[in-house]
């Protein structure tokens, strides 16, 4: 029987300018695509209307649908991937298998574990960056240490962008960081196999939840504008690509060609993530500790009614309840509205970064790892290249700055200005100066 060798999906879900994908297709043997929706993964997922599962079996069964098309097919399993790889390997005559790379610590373990179960059969793992512009080495400081201060970073990633490696001397610095991989040149490299079913959505466990996902199209004078209207939750004013880049269904290297031509204020956006990615790479401590560890001496306060009430959006805060409420209901949450939310948290309520960061990582359609931990470690102060300590928010001036109409509050609390709408959970003055209080006495004479 043939080899052939394995392409596995995970947060790549598209066909084109998909550089594991595109590899595969140019390596020694046909190319079977694979998904595996890993139970490891949605067996701790508490709300069985979760999106996100959603929008990933929806992007599966499209990429089946454009495979049928070319006479071949995707095989689906559900399982543990351990379990799922050892069936595989018994039944199919596997020579290669490529993949795209991960940087969350489960991937790192499901990895290693996966690789390990196939260099005991002498089957090689190869894999390759593609959700990031440049990953966890490739942009480091002149010592060769990573970066943990975005300016710099930023800076020596662009200028590495305009750069030009010896091995592409004929290149242009564009074509070659930013260059798509042709993979459409190579579709006759499929395994030529009958469609395979796309297991039900239902059938694990989920049911479907009505949302709208957002576009993977986006208008460019949307991006050219995006300096404009970035910071006003009243008006679409930003992409919303966020749970397209999560999931792979847009390529990176197409959006960042986009913003590099378009808005330089949106290409600096894609470059953040880009920072956050590096820095759970390089320091993965931060998935569950302070990435400044002195941070962790912080005397937390342990306020379940305070807590719920933040979820909810019912502080008497107009702009954090409005973004609450946008948060539940749609899965999306404005940016500027997500730093005023969780500054609220952490300063004025005193409640625990990473209570705040479970929260969005349960509801938020978009959710990243590295992204959302650097963003709440970044409002509580504890993270790298973080707002100071003593910069606390103040939810009133800043909805006076960026929705000095209310149209994003009378949209998402209507109630507000009737007797209805709750008073304030706590009072601004004396929030910032307990937050100060009790940030010093941790801290010590580091802050």
């Amino acid at each position: 029987m043939e080899p052939i060798s394995i392409f596995w999906y995970r947060r790549d879900l598209r066909l084109n300018d998909n550089a594991g994908l595109y590899h595969a297709l140019r390596g020694p043997y046909p190319v079977l695509p694979l998904f595996i929706f890993d139970t490891n993964i949605l067996e701790d997922l508490e709300d069985k209307k979760d999106a996100r599962v959603e929008f990933i079996h929806d992007h599966v069964a499209a990429l089946s649908e454009q495979l049928a098309g070319m006479g071949s097919s995707i095989r689906v399993e559900h399982g543990d991937p351990a379990t799922v790889w050892k069936q595989l390997l018994s039944t199919l005559p596997i020579g290669a298998v490529y993949t795209n790379r991960d940087y969350e610590p489960y991937a790192l373990e499901r990895d290693a574990a996966v690789k390990a179960l196939l260099d005991g059969r002498g089957i090689p793992f190869r894999t390759f960056k593609d959700h990031v512009v440049f990953e966890q080495q490739e942009v480091v400081k002149d010592d060769g240490l990573p970066y943990t201060v975005f300016t710099p970073y930023s800076r020596k990633w662009r200028a590495k962008l305009q750069s030009r490696p010896k091995a592409a001397a004929t290149d242009s610095a564009q074509s070659f960081y930013l260059k798509s991989y042709p993979t459409e040149q190579y579709f006759d490299r499929f395994v030529k196999t009958p469609p395979a079913a796309v297991p039900l959505l239902e059938s694990m466990g989920f049911e479907r939840t009505g949302l709208v996902f957002p576009s993977a199209e986006v208008a460019r004078g949307l991006i050219r504008n995006y300096d404009k209207t970035r910071n006003t939750p009243g008006i679409m004013g930003t992409s919303r690509l966020g749970i397209h880049f999560r999931f792979g269904t847009v390529s990176i290297r197409e959006k960042a060609r986009h913003a590099l031509a378009l808005n330089d204020t949106y290409l600096n956006e894609l470059i953040w993530r880009d920072f956050y990615a590096m820095i759970l790479a390089n320091f993965p401590h931060v998935a569950d500790r302070a990435f400044r560890p002195d941070y962790d001496r912080i005397a937390w306060r342990d306020d379940e009614d305070a807590f719920q009430r933040w979820c909810e959006g019912r502080t008497g805060y107009p702009l954090v309840d409005a973004g609450m409420r946008e948060l539940s209901a749609t899965g999306f949450m404005h940016n500027r509205v997500r730093m005023v939310t969780a500054s609220f948290l952490t300063k004025h309520l005193l409640i625990d970064w990473r209570r705040g960061e479970a929260w969005f990582a349960q509801k938020l359609l978009d959710f990243d790892l590295a992204s959302n931990n650097g963003g709440w470690q970044w409002a509580a102060g504890s993270g790298t290249d973080a707002a100071p300590y003593f910069r606390v928010f103040n939810p009133l001036a800043q909805q006076q700055k960026f929705d000095p109409d209310f149209t994003y509050i009378h949209r998402w609390v209507p109630e507000y200005g009737t007797p209805e709408y709750p008073m304030p959970i706590v009072e601004h003055k004396f929030a910032r100066e307990r937050c100060l209080e009790v940030y010093k006495a941790g801290l010590g004479t580091v802050a």
